[in-house]
């Protein structure tokens, strides 16, 4: 493979042949070692971390892993879309012969070009063209998650630098072409056609660096902060749910937009409510005499309010009722609240067991 290419197994230390378990192992040893909240010092750690992520999104699915290998395999065979030599099919660079700008596989380049977002040599500048998307998981109160509301998130992002104003540049300094992607700003897989294209992690996809680094970011442009948001949270959300906010995400290099921020919903557990869909269950103890006798108990809902649920005479432990309406509302549907009652033996003087012996002979319950 060319000396420039950048390889998703060597990222991830592990050979060719590795097997599904060795990757995710090895990923995971990454992961933790170069994840930016590790190395809060480290302005390229969020690049460092970006890249194993990358490799390991390609080289986990058994389909994605495939087609780089394919990519790998015609990147290392000359003639094949290399800078020397012709393409396939008859036609020179910049030829219009039978399979004219994908190397002559036809719709081979286009499936590469989904999966792996490569262009042609001839594009100019990075291959990005927005910041970074980052995704923040929030834990919430389960009658936050059920009724929803609203909750107050600091996310950490990468800003950009004020010192320097983002070029990582020491203010007064100039900028040098970097030697890593030779000022191209990407770092490419394969070769010619078959190239899949990737910010260069040195320069970040500028394609300089700075001659003298800035103090304040280490040269790397960004430096990293905390930002408040107060974030929106739809009512009936339930673990793993997920909100987008559209360009609140890190800022693009060289003015591009900014990606966003992905929000993703860990429910906490309620001690009196449990969920199942739509519907929330609950047991409320009444005592022996309310079960005897019939009784109208107070059951609490998750919007705070209070609901009279009449007891009918005779009631027995695990008997259900139902309080429609009072459920979670998702999607224009609402659930009930289905409310289980336990009946509570108390603890009776001898007399009055006395007493509720007398009665329950009467009744012919006694023996």
């Amino acid at each position: 493979m060319p000396a420039r290419t950048k390889d998703h197994y060597r990222t991830l230390g592990v050979p060719e042949s590795a097997g599904p378990g060795e990757i995710k192992k090895a990923y995971l040893r990454l992961a933790k070692k170069c994840h930016p909240d590790a190395n809060p010092d480290d302005p390229r750690a969020a690049d460092k971390f970006k890249r194993v992520s990358e490799a390991y999104t390609v080289l986990s699915d058994k389909k994605k892993r495939a087609q780089y290998d394919m990519v790998r395999k015609y990147g290392g065979l000359g003639g094949l879309g290399g800078r020397g030599g012709p393409r396939p099919g008859g036609a020179g660079r910049g030829g219009a012969g039978p399979g004219a700008g994908n190397g002559g596989f036809g719709g081979l380049g286009d499936i590469f070009s989904s999966i792996f977002d490569f262009g042609r040599k001839d594009k100019p500048g990075p291959s990005h063209t927005r910041g970074r998307n980052v995704e923040y998981l929030v834990e919430i109160p389960f009658k936050t998650a059920a009724r929803g509301g609203k909750v107050v998130v600091n996310i950490p992002l990468h800003e950009e630098c004020a010192q320097c104003h983002g070029n990582g540049a020491t203010p007064g300094t100039g900028m040098k072409s970097c030697q890593e992607c030779r000022g191209e700003g990407n770092i490419t897989f394969g070769q010619g056609s078959f190239g899949v294209s990737r910010p260069c992690p040195d320069c970040v996809g500028r394609g300089k660096i700075p001659e003298s680094p800035c103090a304040a970011c280490n040269g790397g442009g960004q430096v990293r902060q905390e930002r408040k948001l107060r974030v929106t949270v739809p009512s009936g959300v339930t673990e793993g749910d997920r909100v987008r906010l559209a360009g609140k995400g890190e800022r693009g290099s060289g003015g591009k937009p900014p990606g966003d921020i992905i929000i993703k919903f860990s429910v906490r557990g309620d001690r009196f409510f449990k969920r199942d869909g739509l519907d929330l269950h609950c047991d409320v103890k009444v005592n022996m005499a309310q079960a005897v006798v019939g009784s109208k108990i107070r059951v609490r809902t998750v919007d705070g309010s209070k609901v009279v649920l009449r007891i009918p005479p005779g009631t027995q432990t695990g008997r259900r009722f139902r309080i429609k309406g009072a459920g979670v509302a998702r999607g224009g549907g609402r659930g009930d609240q289905v409310v289980r009652v336990a009946v509570e033996t108390p603890e009776l003087s001898a007399e009055a067991r006395e007493k509720i012996g007398d009665i329950l002979q009467e009744e012919g319950l006694r023996r």
